[in-house]
């Protein structure tokens, strides 16, 4: 019956504050807030200690002096918890400098649990099922807040790679110009020197191109070079971070990782001390190995094995793409490789997954005892007094030449040295 709530739920008396403060005896009781942002307001739940809702709040992102004025109203030091959605950097920050306690929530998790209890969808319960998370041991629910200064790198990161996206599809563009018009060029790269030079005469020759595929040619040209500028400026701001930051310039060390890839890894993982082990940054990179496999047991592979679904896909691609140039250079990392794919014969892409698997869990140890790489790893304590041994120099010949095994094995990660 309308107006009735099923078995075991209980209604608790809310107030609605339309007004610009909150009354003193109502704002002592607040413990935890629920903060539900939308891009032109934001709904907030205030709960007390027996999780109560004693207050809700409408706050109105055009008013950024009202916004802040709510804000300080509340208790300081009160958690705060958001979802991670678009607009959650700009009010966290409005959080922090209001002495508030934000904490982010997984908005696949959040909306999981509002279906599995068959709750609606709506900004007010949004935000009340915000507030209530709090209560939820162990905190299932949270993700890392990533800090300013780590969303200002993600920014330029993702800005680069707006710019390079740009550029690709304008050189299709002009590819699709001469195509049209029967335009052959036995060039291997129409956007090098050379073809420079042929597109410029090809601007001005009457004959070969009509008016409009002349100046639909030069207009391309025209924005491809206003984005190579772009792109060449995004670069050096990622070189000059990278040569201040020791991290990244460590990560450099590592083969296959140029100054734009060791940014990009940088900016990603942002805080290496919130993994816990190299399996939880494996995981975050889409680089761990699963399988959907239950029931019966069976030969063969696994059913539906993939490499994750939920985490990072830049990191991921920078990973990935490091491994195609370690392959080529460290003769270790080489034999990883030949080793899954048969020599390079089969199966080359799950091999450069699995070479990227490898880099990842190095690159780990790299950060967290803050060590460079090195191909041929120190001898273990005990293993030899001086120089080495025939079967160890036997050992690194094989590696070398991408014939022998991985060297160390693939659970020992000793491949550093102090930097």
């Amino acid at each position: 019956m309308k107006g009735h709530l099923p078995a075991g739920m209980v209604r608790f008396p809310v107030v609605y504050f339309n007004y610009k403060e909150i009354a003193m005896d109502t704002r002592r009781k607040v413990t935890q807030i629920g903060l539900d942002v939308h891009r032109r307001f934001s709904i907030a739940s205030l709960r007390d200690g027996s999780s109560r809702i004693v207050a809700r709040q409408r706050l109105e992102h055009a008013d950024r002096n009202g916004l802040r004025k709510k804000i300080s109203n509340w208790p300081a030091e009160t958690p705060v918890i958001l979802e991670g959605t678009f607009g959650w950097g700009w009010m966290s920050d409005e959080l922090l400098a209001a002495k508030m306690e934000p904490h982010l929530a997984s908005s696949r998790k959040v909306a999981a649990w509002r279906q599995g209890r068959g709750l609606a969808k709506s900004n007010k319960l949004d935000a009340d099922l915000l507030g209530e998370l709090w209560d939820q041991k162990p905190r299932w629910w949270e993700v890392w807040l990533a800090p300013q200064e780590v969303r200002d790198q993600r920014e330029l990161l993702r800005h680069r790679m707006s710019l390079v996206r740009i550029q690709t599809g304008v050189k299709n563009r002009i590819h699709a110009v001469l195509h049209r018009h029967g335009i052959i060029t036995e060039l291997s790269d129409l956007f090098g020197v050379s073809g420079r030079r042929f597109l410029s005469r090809l601007v001005e020759d009457e004959q070969a191109l009509r008016e409009t595929g002349r100046r639909t040619l030069k207009d391309q040209l025209i924005l491809l070079d206003a984005l190579r500028r772009l792109i060449a400026r995004a670069t050096r701001q990622f070189r000059a971070t990278v040569r201040h930051n020791a991290t990244a310039k460590r990560l450099t060390t590592l083969p296959g990782i140029s100054t734009v890839l060791a940014y990009t890894i940088m900016a990603e993982i942002g805080r290496i001390e919130r993994f816990a082990d190299s399996r939880c940054l494996l995981r975050y990179s889409l680089l761990a190995p699963q399988a959907d496999d239950s029931g019966e047991e069976r030969d063969g592979k696994p059913i539906g094995r993939r490499i994750g679904h939920a985490g990072r896909t830049t990191l991921q691609w920078a990973w990935i793409e490091a491994a195609h140039g370690a392959v080529r250079k460290d003769g270790s990392l080489r034999a990883i490789f030949n080793r899954r794919t048969n020599n390079g014969k089969e199966d080359r892409n799950r091999g450069y997954i699995t070479v990227a698997n490898r880099m990842c869990r190095i690159g780990y140890a790299m950060w967290r005892k803050q060590m460079d790489y090195q191909e041929v790893p120190p001898a273990r304590p005990g293993s030899m007094k001086t120089g080495k041994t025939g079967s160890v120099k036997k050992r690194e010949e094989l590696v070398s030449s991408g014939n022998g095994p991985a060297l160390p094995p693939y659970g020992h990660t000793p491949r550093l040295i102090e930097a």
